[in-house]
């Protein structure tokens, strides 16, 4: 943007509208250009629907844990955790519990919504 020499990479940026069949407001990853204008993403309409499925899998997830850092609802970070795919394939529910719980307790210094 300094020397408004045009670069063009893949940039993650809001989905204003982007990437049609997914969430307004998640963050998605799609052609971006930056010159002295700014960044500049690039729309790309909808995704195939396997994609979009599979992304949204993982949206939900974040918007879980988001939810949950923001007003402190353990519940949703419960939640979001036992929605991730990896974690639900490695952990069963008591353990996934089990690992929030300590996770939560040891952060808890910089987690005071928490407590």
């Amino acid at each position: 943007m300094e020397t408004n020499e045009p670069l063009h990479f893949n940039g993650n940026v809001p989905n204003t509208g982007l990437i049609t069949n997914l969430p307004y407001g998640s963050c998605v990853e799609v052609p971006c250009l930056a010159d002295a204008s700014g960044i500049q993403p690039t729309y790309v309409g909808l995704l195939p629907p396997q994609l979009a499925a599979l992304n949204r899998t993982m949206i939900n997830v974040q918007e879980l844990a988001t939810h949950g850092g923001v007003t402190g609802d353990r519940e949703a970070i419960h939640h979001a955790v036992l929605l991730d795919p990896l974690t639900a394939a490695v952990c069963d529910m008591d353990q996934i519990h089990q690992m929030v719980d300590e996770l939560l307790t040891a952060e808890a210094a910089w987690l005071p919504q928490f407590s």
